[in-house]
């Protein structure tokens, strides 16, 4: 049963406190990317039904910190389900709720496996997207995979067809 990318939408919010952040009052990277996991981890959980663990994490950029007392929030979504990995999208953003303003910290992809109950990979449903921004997403999920198996040494360079016709015409 086919499912739509919105239905695996997930927002979470937490409040920056002096325990999370570093010496200069920021959230410590760390930390975020824990709250980054769990919302993550739900998104997933949502479209496949199942419980999940995280397979990988791409490559988390922090463009601007947060600081203590701003909010955080975690926008996680489904961008493409393969045979039992899922690949999420992140965003997420701080708020200084006394100023008023919302900025960009940063955004990533987590890849999670649906497990059965016997804790081995199970088949999932297959993603629908629907909007610009997911059909973008979920066509660029395939060549992301991609990098991820061959850096993960689970895939030749040579094989990844997707990738090569970015490069050869």
């Amino acid at each position: 049963m086919e499912k739509k990318a919105s239905e695996s939408l997930v927002v979470m919010t937490e409040l920056v406190l002096p325990n999370d952040t570093n010496n200069f009052g920021n959230l410590m990277g760390g930390r975020l990317m824990y709250w980054m996991d769990i919302a993550a981890a739900l998104a997933a959980m949502k479209h496949c039904a199942a419980p999940v663990v995280t397979a990988s994490v791409d490559n988390i950029s922090f463009e601007t910190p947060i600081k203590i007392g701003n909010v955080v929030h975690i926008e996680a979504k489904v961008t493409r389900a393969f045979n039992s990995s899922m690949e999420v999208h992140m965003n997420v953003w701080g708020e200084d709720a006394i100023q008023q303003y919302r900025y960009k910290s940063n955004e990533a992809y987590y890849t999670f496996v649906a497990l059965d109950p016997n804790g081995k990979p199970r088949k999932i449903n297959p993603l629908v997207p629907e909007t610009e921004d997911e059909i973008k997403l979920y066509e660029g999920a395939l060549r992301r995979r991609q990098i991820r198996l061959i850096l993960g040494g689970k895939m030749k360079p040579e094989d990844a067809e997707e990738l090569r016709a970015l490069f050869i015409k």
